[in-house]
Formats: structure tokens, C-alpha cells, sequence
């Protein structure tokens, strides 16, 4: 029943071949020719073209309910949208409460009631924020029309006017995120939504150039590590490099991956945060670089310690 009600949505969005079909259904061609018997058996008025641009359609007038959803589709739209509900602020602040509603309102109860265990033990992971993004909205409607912003941006480094055009708008870590078009830095930069106000609307730059696309010119250094679990899980959160993890034994895991040189200073701070949770085999030059940084911590605290005093940055 829920591939015939997947074959009649489909047709209400027009013409739809056998093989186009199947291919969407993932069965075979035979099986959705006998699904268009079985709907014309009950009562569905389709209609069937023959040659190259023909299918099967839908009469006019005939239209499914508005909303049909099986159990397990119901669970997957319920279940997005409460991973939606763990962000503090999104453009559908009310929309996320109301449409959760609705849904459970016009399911049968019994598919209600299978659901809701579920539901609950299932948790999309979000991190506790505490932020307000009173321009989301309206930066969501800029990205869409391509158009170039001026922001007042608050990096961890400067405060500063950028020119940019949003590219594309995304959440992830318990906050917003606006990849852009940068012609203050003439590249493409990464922001925090939280981080960005005073949005106007600006002219493009007459002098402005696409970013060139480097492609496999980029050079890269090829990274060798050993993990404990502890520091498996913390490697695996990283959207970059969480699946160049290979297990090796039950207590030790290889992370083994090429990185633009570019990212140098962000992969010695990374495996300088692991402590003695990785150990770099490979380059020699990250096992250096990370020697450095310990000499250069162990060195303050020996100066704090034997004066009894912080030094003098920190006074």
C-alpha cells in the first residue's frame, strides 16, 4: 500500500514513465506495471501515452489528501524535526512547535502510538548554545538571491566591516554557520551567523574576481597517527578527517589522512589537545611542532611555579 500511494504522488506531479518508476521505488519495471493495474482496479483514473515523451498519468481533478504518511515516515519527519528543536534560534522558531503538531494530529493513533516510543529513544545530538540571530531570516533571503551584503563581523581576532555574498547557510555544532564569498579577504571564508550584524545590502565590486579553484594543484602533507578509544571519539567528531580512522586492536585506532598545508596550525593544535590520547608517527615535522608547544607550556609553568607568580603577559 505505501508504494501505491508513492506511485499516485508521484503521477500528481506529472507524467512518469515505468522505468522512471521503478527506479524510484527501487523495484523492478514488472512490479510497478502491476502496481498501475492494481490502482486502476481500485477506482485511480490514470492515463497512459504511448512513444518517447509518453508515461503514465494522472487524471485531472483526481487529488490525494494533503497529508499521507506511513508509520516510519512519520517517525523520520518527527525525528528531524526535533533534532531541529535543540538549536536555540532558527528561522522557524514557532514553525518547529506547531508543524510537530500537526503531524501528530492527523495521524491515526495507532501509528501515534507506535511512534512516540521511539521518538523518545532517539536524540539528535545538538550542543547547548546561548545566542540570538535576529537576521537570520533576512540572511537566508540574501544567500538565496545571490546578492552582496556589508556585515560588522566579530571574529575571535577583529572587529571589522567585510563585504561578502552568502553562498549557503548551515547549522551544525549548535550554531549557524554562513559559507561566503569573502572580497574583503578575496577568498571564500567560513562565519558565524552569531557573530555577524548590521546587514545592507551593497552593489557588486566592480574589480571582483572568482576565487581561482586549485583543485589537485593544492599541496598536502600526508598525517600518520596512532589513537587511544578517548582519543578516537574526539577525532571522529571532526567533519574533515572523522573517517580516516581505522581500528587496529580493541585499544588502539590509526587516524591516516592528506591535509592541505594551509590547515598546518590546526593539526598541530589538534593533536597537541590530545595529550597522550595520539601519538603522530608521521611527518617528523608535526612531532616537532608539537615538542615545541609542550617546551614552551612546560616552560611557563616552571616560571610561575618557581616565582610564585604569573609572568608578565599575565599580569
Amino acid at each position: 500500500m505505501d508504494r501505491l500511494m508513492a506511485i499516485v504522488m508521484a503521477l500528481q506531479h506529472g507524467s512518469q514513465t515505468a522505468s522512471a518508476l521503478s527506479d524510484k521505488l527501487e523495484v523492478s519495471r514488472r512490479t510497478i506495471l502491476r502496481d498501475i493495474q492494481t490502482l486502476s482496479e481500485i477506482g485511480v483514473p490514470l492515463g497512459a501515452v504511448s512513444g518517447p515523451n509518453g508515461g503514465y498519468t494522472l487524471m485531472a481533478g483526481f487529488q490525494l489528501p494533503p497529508l499521507q504518511l506511513s508509520s516510519r515516515e512519520a517517525l523520520c519527519v518527527l525525528f528531524a524535526l526535533q533534532g531541529l528543536t535543540g538549536y536555540t534560534d532558527t528561522p522557524f522558531n514557532g514553525e518547529r512547535w506547531t508543524v510537530m503538531d500537526k503531524i501528530r494530529s492527523v495521524l491515526p493513533q495507532d501509528t501515534a502510538q507506535s511512534i512516540d516510543p521511539l521518538l523518545k529513544s532517539m536524540e539528535v545530538e545538538v550542543p547547548k548554545r546561548v545566542y540570538h540571530l535576529p537576521h537570520l531570516e533576512m540572511l537566508l533571503g540574501l544567500t538565496a538571491q545571490e546578492q552582496w551584503i556589508s556585515v560588522f563581523y566579530q571574529s575571535m581576532n577583529h572587529r571589522r566591516n567585510l563585504i561578502i555574498r552568502p553562498i549557503k547557510i548551515f547549522a551544525a555544532h549548535g550554531f549557524w554557520y554562513c559559507d561566503c564569498i569573502s572580497y574583503t579577504h578575496r577568498e571564500k571564508r567560513r562565519l558565524r551567523i552569531d557573530r555577524i550584524s548590521d546587514i545592507a545590502e551593497v552593489a557588486a565590486p566592480e574589480d571582483y574576481e572568482e576565487p581561482e579553484q586549485c583543485g589537485n594543484s593544492v599541496s598536502t602533507v600526508h598525517i600518520r597517527a596512532e589513537l587511544t578509544y578517548k582519543g578516537m571519539l574526539k577525532v571522529e567528531r571532526d567533519e574533515h578527517i572523522g573517517e580516516c580512522i581505522e581500528a587496529v586492536s580493541e585499544d588502539c585506532w590509526i587516524a591516516d589522512f592528506h591535509l592541505p598545508e594551509s590547515e598546518w596550525d590546526w593539526v598541530v593544535q589538534l593533536f597537541f589537545s590530545l595529550g597522550r590520547e595520539a601519538e603522530v608517527i608521521k611527518p617528523d615535522e608535526l612531532r616537532d611542532s608539537i615538542r615545541v608547544r609542550a617546551h614552551e607550556l612546560l616552560n611557563r609553568y616552571e616560571y610561575a611555579r618557581d616565582r610564585g607568580e604569573p609572568c608578565n603577559e599575565c599580569k
